[in-house]
């Protein structure tokens, strides 16, 4: 059974950075498109950023040149670099493995301004 743990989240100030990470445990993940969602209070989940098997990213319009993600295989491990935090990305983070539909827990990540 697949299982992801996300971790990293916290509490920073505008402009700061954080780097998120989701360990993949029961399965190898290193074929498989990563993805990184977030949730807002009151809104739906939406994606942020994905990698595929190939290192080819993908990301949100309101997050490109801040956020990077990345992927270790060996640490079967997906990460959310982000910088240049901005209030509006106050949110839950939840990394994703699409095509197993499985989901982490979700890390809180807060920007005041």
């Amino acid at each position: 059974q697949v299982q992801l743990v996300e971790s990293g989240g916290g509490l920073v100030q505008a402009g700061m950075a954080l780097r998120l990470s989701c360990v993949v445990s029961g399965m190898t993940a290193s074929d498989r498109t990563l993805a990184w969602y977030r949730a807002s209070p009151g809104q739906q989940r939406e994606w942020v950023a994905d990698i595929d098997s190939g290192r080819s990213t993908n990301y949100l319009d309101s997050v490109k040149g801040r956020f990077t993600i990345s992927r270790d295989n060996a640490k079967n491990t997906v990460y959310l670099h982000m910088n240049n935090l901005k209030p509006e990305d106050t949110a839950v983070y939840y990394c994703c493995i699409p095509f197993w539909n499985a989901w982490g827990q979700g890390t809180q990540v807060t920007v005041s301004s």
